[in-house]
């Protein structure tokens, strides 16, 4: 079966493209559009963070939990929206803390996380497709076992990734990396439900201190 997603990953996760889960989730993909129900986002970027992010490039992986399900705001990337649209409640209080995080840190006027993407931070959601107006809706169609292989793919074939976990589901996601040869990071979800306990976390300044004791390049987080 075809998938329209960038090379390295297309071969990374091949077993998992054929498995019969994943076969089920495109035909019920296809049969909902057929119904005439709306799905976010667009077929062209239900891979996005794995087009943006080479399986080779990944430094960071932010693992969100399902896609925006209103019109337009979702993008295939964990936390991120089109510049057109408004900014969300969660990815402010992660810019309040990257500014607490990061001296000169400029908070954006858009919420476009594309050029972290670029650098090689997988903003990555559990769900990759989600139902006009339903919040959580393809939570049981297959995603969760594709992104899962994801996530364990990378903790097996690579070294020194560090994981960004906030609140308990992405926390649960915990199990499947291996916490000797990666850097888990977890702290309470920035979603203003989740009170305060996402501010003074660090998350962003010490990825990068990890990235530069690894010698390699830290993210630059300003868009």
């Amino acid at each position: 079966m075809a998938v329209a997603i960038e090379e390295s990953w297309k071969k990374a996760l091949s077993d998992e493209f054929e498995k019969e889960y994943f076969v089920g989730i495109k035909s019920f993909l296809l049969a909902e559009k057929a119904a005439g129900k709306k799905i976010y986002p667009l077929g062209s970027l239900i891979f996005n963070a794995f087009n943006l992010t080479p399986f080779n490039d990944v430094k960071v992986v932010v693992l969100g939990q399902d896609p925006y399900h209103n019109p337009n705001e979702a993008m295939g990337l964990s936390f991120s929206v089109p510049k057109s649209v408004k900014t969300p409640p969660s990815l402010k209080r992660i810019y309040k803390e990257i500014a607490n995080d990061i001296k000169g840190f400029q908070i954006p006027e858009h919420g476009d996380l594309t050029s972290w993407a670029e650098q090689g931070v997988l903003l990555l959601n559990a769900m990759l497709t989600v139902e006009h107006k339903k919040a959580g809706s393809h939570k049981k169609i297959g995603w969760q076992k594709f992104t899962d292989a994801v996530i364990k793919k990378l903790s097996d074939e690579r070294e020194g990734i560090i994981f960004l976990l906030w609140g308990n589901f992405a926390k649960k996601k915990g199990d499947l990396i291996d916490g000797f040869k990666h850097h888990i990071l977890s702290s309470p979800h920035p979603s203003p439900l989740a009170g305060n306990g996402f501010f003074g976390n660090e998350h962003f300044k010490k990825t990068n201190e990890i990235l530069i004791s690894q010698n390699k390049t830290p993210i630059d987080w300003q868009i």
